[in-house]
């Protein structure tokens, strides 16, 4: 039996004594963890939070491909709790997620979860309860792979990454329900105008500032959630999280972003990193200077700093808010030099949807403002509401933006009605939030991502479902298809069915769509080579397609891996029918909604 209790040590003790020991063993058998209220500090500030065996993050637990394993959890709160497994494919009662999977953990109790390990790879666990998660209740799984991996490395160091904010979850939930903008630090001022009207040109920047104003939206509407402080491993940037190595070792980082809200640009100045695996599956290796995690992503990365000298391991968020930052070093006490915060980006109507040539931004002011259940959205004020809170599919019935111009024919897609350019295909041509490397190098791409070795047939898609993310951000409610979650009908799959997701973004946030126990094949345009992946983020203006192999019965959960975002409305429960013995297996039912 396995005690992982390791209160003080929490994440960076546990990867040291294993990365450390000359290899990588596999703690088969029994696990306890415990779930209890903790203290932490994050260098900025103290506040109590949740944690694993009395630390945040819990510790790493380590599996072996092909062990069962049995986990006890013993809940020390005032309140339920639970624990999902995030990318584990296992049996639906065992994924964690209340109300769907089971009831969850009561204050007091253990439960014990058993199943089988099917995979290998980098993976995290966390709270499915309220804002347990962002309170500090999440951990790493690595999973040592049964057969030799198809590439070398020397030692290696988890990078957790979270969003560490003053206020609790729940009260920042409050706050953004009583005024969306509460925690937007980035809202343009008199000064701006004048800096945009010395770069543009005083008519541009005054165009320019009349169209997003008769959206009543702004353009720096890019995090809902600022004011954290960026925590790698568990430190803040002052704490300096450090790893040590030999030089001209290869390193494999493995980076896990478990942040409630923020997306992060990592790179290692001076160093190239070379992409091994994209969410626990392996892909074609592609050398890098940097890339983007969307928040629950994973990313392994394999580093060989040849030099007797120390390197900052920097994860800037992607409305420049924020940093994380740790240190790689031969020897403790070594720092190296740490960047400082790239300008912030901003919005443009690319990721409106509207960046389409000929296009009158003027007219936006006679744009139909209504929700899909009839509800009027005129005068609503977008700028104090932050993102997207027009819905673009009600426009695709009506095609109606006043008498000055006509929605006919457009394409949300980042393909449609624009001419593109030589970006990345991921976001919209034009877009605000497009990525680039900071030392003009080389950025990831999902396009860039090809599987190591297919996972399933490439067949084509049963039938296609599609979502559309939505949101009314008056009320900061976030929806798919303009419904919230508590007013939805699940998503009915059939078993041996292969299903293709069509994702249209029509707000102006990334969201990062999770669907449990099923893999998801994003379609990067490689065929038979697009890399599976257990997130998919969808950037604004954006269609972006996935396919799933229906091979997972039961009933799961889907939804955007924002917290704010999932627990107010951008959430669907998929009940899958049938099973492997079914014989109306793959028979394919007229709606999957």
């Amino acid at each position: 039996m396995k005690n992982l209790n390791l209160p003080q040590a929490g994440l960076l003790g546990a990867t040291l004594l294993f990365a450390l020991s000359g290899g990588l063993p596999a703690l088969a058998g029994t696990y306890n963890l415990t779930v209890d209220p903790i203290e932490i500090d994050t260098g900025d500030f103290t506040k109590r939070g949740i944690g694993y065996n009395g630390a945040s993050p819990g510790p790493v637990l380590r599996f072996k491909e092909g062990e069962d394993v049995t986990i006890n959890v013993t809940n020390n709160l005032s309140e339920p709790t639970s624990i999902h497994w995030h990318g584990l494919i296992l049996p639906y009662q065992q994924d964690g997620v209340p109300d769907i999977s089971y009831e969850g953990i009561a204050p007091g109790e253990t439960f014990t979860y058993r199943f089988p390990i099917v995979q290998n790879g980098t993976y995290w666990f966390h709270s499915h309860s309220g804002f347990q998660e962002p309170d500090g209740a999440y951990g790493a799984i690595i999973i040592e792979s049964k057969d030799r991996e198809p590439f070398r490395y020397d030692r290696e160091y988890v990078i957790q990454l979270t969003d560490a904010h003053p206020h609790s979850g729940d009260r920042i939930m409050r706050n953004l329900k009583m005024m969306p903008d509460y925690y937007n630090r980035k809202q343009r001022t008199l000064l701006d105008f004048l800096d945009d009207a010395e770069d543009k040109g005083f008519g541009a920047a005054l165009a320019d500032r009349r169209a997003w104003g008769e959206m009543r939206m702004m353009p720096t509407d890019i995090e809902d959630l600022q004011g954290f402080t960026a925590l790698m491993n568990g430190k803040g940037p002052d704490q300096n999280w450090t790893g040590l190595f030999k030089p001209g070792e290869r390193v494999r980082l493995r980076f896990i972003n478990s942040s409630a809200m923020t997306y992060f640009d990592i790179r290692i100045p001076g160093l190239k990193m070379t992409v091994v695996q994209a969410d626990g599956n392996n892909v074609q290796p592609v050398t890098v200077d940097e890339f983007r995690i969307a928040v629950a992503e994973t990313y392994d990365v394999i580093v060989r700093p040849r030099e007797d000298k120390a390197f900052t391991v920097f994860a800037e968020s992607m409305g420049r808010t924020a940093f994380a930052r740790g240190t790689l070093a031969p020897r403790e006490g070594m720092t190296a030099e740490v960047p400082g915060l790239r300008d912030a980006p901003l919005l443009t109507m690319a990721d409106m949807g509207m960046a389409h040539e000929g296009m009158d931004h003027g007219a936006m002011a006679g744009m139909n403002h209504s929700m899909p259940d009839g509800t009027s959205m005129e005068g609503m004020d977008h700028g104090a509401m932050n993102h997207g809170a027009m819905n673009h599919g009600d426009m695709a019935g009506e095609h109606s933006m006043g008498e000055e111009m006509s929605m006919e024919g457009m394409d949300h897609s980042a393909h449609g009605g624009m001419k593109m350019d030589a970006g990345d295909r991921f976001y919209a041509p034009g877009s605000g939030i497009a990525p680039t490397a900071a030392n003009g190098g080389k950025f990831l791409s999902y396009a860039d991502l090809k599987a190591q070795k297919p996972l399933y047939e490439d067949r084509e898609a049963t039938r296609e479902i599609e979502l559309r993310l939505t949101g009314n951000m008056e009320r900061y409610i976030w929806s798919i298809n303009g419904t919230k979650y508590t007013d939805s009908e699940p998503i009915r799959l059939q078993y041996g069915e292969r299903v293709r997701f069509k994702f249209v973004n029509e707000t102006m946030m990334s969201h990062p769509m999770h669907l449990h126990g099923m893999w998801s094949i994003i379609d990067t345009g490689n065929g038979a080579r697009d890399p599976i992946k257990h997130v998919v983020n969808v950037a604004p203006g954006t269609t972006v397609y996935m396919e799933t192999e229906v091979d997972a019965e039961g009933q799961w959960a889907f939804h955007c891996h924002l917290s704010y975002h999932a627990d107010s409305g951008m959430f669907r429960k998929v009940v899958v029918e049938g099973g492997p013995g079914d014989k109306q297996a793959a028979v394919t039912p007229e709606s999957g909604k």
